[in-house]
């Protein structure tokens, strides 16, 4: 027998234990099996605001942050929050007021980074594919940069660009992060980057440097998300740092004057931890090296120091947040699989069903001396492959109506989140110091109902 067997009591103690690198900084136990976050209950917020809902540690989002800057420092190196992960106005505040750039992807992040008024120089724009739309509102809030993604796209730009735009070039640097299909971007065959192999970047490169309203004034890249190891991104910088030479000497051979050192963006993707013994992210040791090997390369290539941009998103806001829901129905199947089915599901958490994402899932607000067993919490939507955690350990004695919390979930949940079935979407609540509030409301039935047209009363006939 196990030593909770023998001690129920030791058993209940035992079901308040949470693993601290996947949930939010604050997190702290409660009584009678709650959590707190940020000071406030996990139980008391779902019954305040309802379930499912998106709860965000404002303190560590902002830990995060801070971390990363001393990490890299200041001055040659910018980081920037790749808004992608989880864009609303109160988390573009927090990013502001710590200091750091912010990396958008259409004209719609844009507006909620103007709507708060976020520094237009400390924002570059991204996109593989931006609109006619996406490029006017960055140039009329001017943006610090624009990193163009195709050829193409540098005619267009500058037809629009009525004073010089300063541009990155994103490259394809030929890495294989070694993370899952769909998140690899370094590697050929894929939509995002300008190939250094068939001479694509290095024919955009002349084309912006054939450009008066366009200042090229560096690189970037991204090789993948969930990335552990730094191999990956050591072998990118090579392959930037050689590209930044030869557009160095073919400025000179054009008799381009030089702009001063040029910029390296070496993109985000660092993997976080969603369940206990996943692989981590060395941000410090991280720093450190690719500083040593920015350093070797350019003295190899007798190229001056360019400024360092790292872009994180997941790793400043996965961790922050925690995803509340209800218990609706329990059932087992012909196997005997337990199926817990809860309020939510693919519409406010996709990575399951994109990526085959693993999560914790944890019991909150009940005490018990149930045995644990697996079993596989699934969503209300209509699809098969609507599924939050397949096999995590839950008490046998889980009811319907009990509060589940899954970790882990700040990044690309919100961000995801859809309409399917006509449900709609969750909240945001921040906590901090003991308080919550809203950041983004819970959309009703009525906010989707307001698009469709056919659904308005007739008037005027």
């Amino acid at each position: 027998m196990t030593l909770p067997e023998l001690l129920p009591s030791l058993r209940t103690s035992l079901s308040t234990r949470f693993a601290p690198e996947i949930w939010p900084l604050t997190t702290r136990p409660g009584r009678h099996g709650d959590l707190l976050v940020g000071g406030v209950s996990l139980r008391a917020v779902a019954e305040q605001f309802g379930t499912p809902t998106y709860v965000l540690d404002e303190a560590d989002v902002r830990t995060r942050c801070r971390r990363y800057t001393r990490a890299f420092g200041t001055g040659d190196t910018e980081v920037a929050y790749a808004s992608k992960a989880l864009l609303c106005g109160t988390v573009a505040r927090w990013i502001a007021e710590e200091g750091l750039a912010l990396d958008v992807c259409s004209a719609g992040e844009l507006a909620v980074a103007r709507a708060v008024g976020f520094p237009p120089e400390r924002v570059v724009l991204h996109g593989n594919a931006k609109t006619a739309e996406d490029l006017r509102s960055a140039l009329d809030y001017r943006v610090g940069r624009v990193v163009i993604d195709s050829v193409s796209e540098v005619a267009r730009l500058a037809a629009l660009a009525t004073t010089p735009q300063r541009v990155l070039l994103r490259v394809i640097p030929g890495v294989d992060a070694g993370t899952h299909s769909a998140l690899t971007t370094g590697v050929e065959e894929q939509k995002f980057g300008l190939s250094l192999t068939t001479g694509a970047a290095a024919d955009a490169a002349r084309r912006v440097l054939g450009q008066h309203a366009l200042a090229l004034t560096g690189v970037h890249c991204h090789i993948g998300s969930q990335v552990s190891r730094f191999g990956g991104y050591e072998r990118a910088l090579s392959q930037l740092v050689t590209f930044l030479a030869w557009i160095r000497d073919e400025r000179a051979a054009r008799g381009l004057p030089e702009q001063g050192p040029a910029e390296l963006d070496l993109g985000g993707g660092h993997a976080v931890p969603y369940r206990h013994g996943d692989d981590d992210f060395a941000i410090e040791g991280f720093a450190h090296r690719i500083h040593q090997v920015l350093t070797l390369e350019c003295e190899r290539h007798r190229l001056p120091l360019p400024r360092l941009t790292v872009e994180p998103g997941r790793a400043i806001v996965a961790r922050a947040g925690v995803t509340l829901y209800r218990v609706i129905t329990i059932k087992r199947t012909a196997a005997g699989q337990r199926l817990v089915a809860v309020d939510g599901g693919m519409g406010d958490n996709l990575r399951t069903s994109l990526y085959g994402a693993r999560y914790t899932v944890s019991r909150v607000g009940q005490i018990s001396s149930a045995p644990t067993t697996a079993a596989t919490v699934v969503g209300r939507y209509c699809e098969p492959g609507d599924v939050i955690a397949r096999d995590v350990p839950l008490p046998d004695d889980v009811r319907p109506g009990e509060l589940l919390a899954v970790p882990g979930t700040g990044a690309y949940h919100h961000s995801l989140a859809n309409n399917y079935n006509m449900v709609g979407r969750p909240p945001l609540v921040v906590v901090r110091d003991g308080e919550a509030h809203v950041a983004i409301r819970r959309e009703t039935i009525d906010d989707l109902l307001l698009r469709d047209a056919g659904c308005r009363p007739e008037t005027g006939r």
